[in-house]
């Protein structure tokens, strides 16, 4: 998480300021034994443009 802090006034009055934050967060799914067809699905999802999906193909023997 980020925090950025800056005066709300661009003169005067250091004591007024404002904060903002970003904030990410991610998830991680294991599929185990995924099919081409899986993985076609998993490629094809319609997401919002804001959310970023790396998929990656681990052989396991």
């Amino acid at each position: 998480n980020k925090r950025y802090t800056v005066l709300r006034s661009p003169h005067v009055n250091k004591d007024s300021r404002e904060q903002f934050e970003i904030r990410v967060y991610s998830r991680l799914i294991d599929i185990i034994s995924a099919t081409p067809e899986t993985v076609d699905s998993l490629m094809k999802l319609d997401l919002a443009p804001e959310v970023d999906v790396e998929v990656t193909s681990m052989e396991t023997k």
